[in-house]
């Protein structure tokens, strides 16, 4: 039998339940406890897209050196769930622990002899002290917390704290709560060995003053503080709660102390062409506006993309991307809608893109997408994904600069049209591409214009002249081509040794990344490291792809769209890009990247510099 998996402050359990069994509290109050204990956690739930009764999943990595991203593996499973048991229990490492309800034996073909087997009778000391049937499943799930915090040392104290102020004003259940964790603890102390798990938890100070938080709650947060005050949207997964936490934020800061007075519109339409329409409607009239989606979403809205980009109107679309095609696999992750949001709509279109790592950089691009799609007046996408979306996650707090004003862009004002100042609401003064706009109203006689749809010249008058459309259309181009210098940039990582070859990433890669990148460095394996930040791509990227004979570009997708789009916006030969996918609907491994990476590199015949460090 393999020795015992043994470490401190680092290793992976799942915990595999039934979903609607109101595990999911339950398991992210065992994630929680650790994490008040100073130490890294990174969970991850990946459930069905059905309401009940389908298998569940919630990883949590423990890390004391702070990787956030999913390392790959399992050390410890928690099985819950008959119908999953034998995947469940396949995918832990040799030496990992199985810890199981043993209310009811189980044939010893039902375990592993590599594994060490902690079976608790869960069900059995659930029914002895409670009657209701739906008590007895929740208290169940507090029962296995107990449980496993007393194998883990995870310090009870704190547990009764997160009790404390999730309950807070109802004391009898936070008394219900605490009585169910004992019951747990108490069972192992009575009944099991000490020492026979060996995955321990230690109070550490490695969280700092970071915080925990979604990233769609983030989002959410720095729209309110972009000045959005228009979110329109239609339900989808998993982007609703997005719109969701934008209502708590704005009820909480958008609303008159005095009058009581609101001071914001969202609008749940009827559709999600009708929610972009709308939005397109409020950045017309000079509100702030944006909606949240995911890829379905974004198919239905092109139309109106189209028309926000040719009649130049600011719109934002916060994209919780999901696997697809069609309705695909709505609970699961993927970083698949990238062509389809770069190039929305019919004809020749380009759109700013950002993408965010974590909820801190959800909230920074939120605002800088509201400034963005002002300044440029276009729709701008922040291209999130469900795995930074609704995942509970570490990162740096929140800043904002109480002096920072938005920036509206180039708005023409009453007194600037009064002066008798050329106004042509398509004409480009100073080569930057962008026009000057006015407000509805902003002016009794002047300034005004037809916003259409269709091809106009310079001052919105209709017009089918081709010299007309070239000129309109090149003048977007020169748009586009300013945003680079607008749009945040890229983030470059020099490896310690001499590398010839590069990796480029974007978003919720990045945690799994930052781990790959050592794990390589680890074996003398050097590799310089870009993460984009946005589309359009700035100059540096195309220099950094110059600069190596090969650049892996990692992402999670099937068709290697963020290749595909570096290709073909930098000229750039596609073989000299490595694509390195991962797209069953998991969020990336790093021991996945570092794999395939220490292969590809194996198959150039690169020679570590040092062999690996065990």
């Amino acid at each position: 039998m393999p020795k015992q998996l043994s470490a401190t402050n680092d290793f992976v359990i799942k915990f595999a339940n039934v979903n609607g069994s109101g595990s999911a509290s339950a398991n992210e109050l065992f994630a929680r406890s650790i994490l008040r204990m100073g130490v890294p956690v990174s969970p991850r739930n990946i459930f069905p897209s059905n309401i009940q009764g389908l298998p569940t999943w919630y990883e949590v990595r423990v890390s004391a050196d702070g990787y956030l991203g999913r390392r790959g593996g399992t050390d410890m499973i928690v099985a819950m769930n008959p119908e999953t048991w034998k995947r469940d229990v396949a995918e832990v490492a040799p030496g990992g622990y199985l810890f199981y309800d043993s209310t009811r034996p189980l044939p010893a073909s039902a375990f592993r002899d590599d594994l060490t087997n902690i079976g608790v009778p869960l069900t059995e000391i659930s029914n002895a002290n409670y009657s209701d049937p739906r008590q007895r499943q929740l208290f169940k799930n507090i029962i296995y917390v107990g449980a496993l915090s007393a194998l883990m040392d995870i310090d009870p104290k704190v547990i009764e704290a997160l009790f404390a102020e999730q309950f807070k004003g109802k004391e009898a259940l936070i008394g219900k709560n605490v009585e169910a964790l004992n019951l747990g603890r108490d069972w192992v102390h009575q009944n099991l060995d000490a020492d026979i798990c060996k995955l321990k938890v230690a109070p550490a100070d490695a969280v700092g003053n970071r915080i925990f938080m979604e990233g769609n709650a983030a989002s959410a947060l720095g729209c309110v503080y972009g000045g959005a005050t228009v979110c329109a949207w239609y339900p989808i997964t998993p982007s609703s709660s997005v719109a969701e936490a934008f209502e708590r934020y704005c009820r909480k800061f958008r609303t008159d102390p005095e009058t009581g007075r609101t001071k914001f519109a969202i609008i749940q339409s009827e559709d999600e062409l009708a929610s972009i329409g709308m939005v397109v409607g409020a950045g017309w009239n000079g509100a702030r506006a944006f909606t949240s989606t995911s890829g379905p979403g974004v198919s239905l809205m092109s139309e109106f993309i189209g028309l926000a980009y040719f009649a130049e109107i600011p719109a934002v679309i916060i994209n919780v991307q999901r696997g697809g095609p069609s309705t695909g696999m709505p609970t699961r992750t993927q970083q698949a809608d990238i062509l389809a949001c770069a190039y929305a709509s019919h004809g020749d279109t380009k759109h700013v893109l950002l993408f965010p790592k974590d909820p801190h950089e959800c909230f920074d691009h939120s605002v800088a997408a509201l400034d963005l799609a002002d300044r440029l007046q276009t729709p701008v996408f922040v291209m999130s994904d469900l795995d930074i979306g609704m995942n509970q996650r570490i990162c740096e707090p929140l800043k904002w600069d109480d002096s920072r004003r938005f920036d509206r862009g180039k708005v023409m004002s009453a007194e600037e049209l009064e002066a008798g100042r050329d106004f042509g609401r398509y004409l480009d003064v100073d080569g930057d591409g962008i026009p000057w706009r006015t407000m509805p109203g902003s002016h009794p006689s002047r300034g005004a214009y037809f916003t259409r749809g269709t091809t106009k010249n310079a001052y919105a008058r209709y017009s089918e002249e081709g010299a007309d459309y070239l000129e309109n259309m090149e003048r977007l181009q020169r748009k586009f081509d300013s945003a680079k210098a607008m749009v945040p940039r890229p983030v470059q990582h020099r490896a310690r040794g001499e590398t010839r070859h590069g990796v480029i990433y974007f978003g919720s890669t990045a945690p799994a990344m930052d781990e790959a990148l050592d794990r390589l460095a680890g074996e003398g394996l050097h590799v310089n490291a870009l993460r984009l930040r946005a589309f359009p791509f700035q100059d540096m990227v195309a220099e950094f792809i110059a600069e190596h004979d090969r650049v892996f570009v990692v992402e999670q997708n099937r068709d290697a769209q963020m290749r595909m789009l570096l290709s073909n916006e930098l000229a750039i030969d596609p073989n000299r890009l490595v694509p390195v996918l991962h797209y069953d609907g998991t969020p990336i491994t790093a021991r996945y990247i570092h794999g395939t990476i220490r292969d590809r590199l194996a198959q150039y015949q690169v020679v570590p510099l040092k062999r690996a460090v065990s």
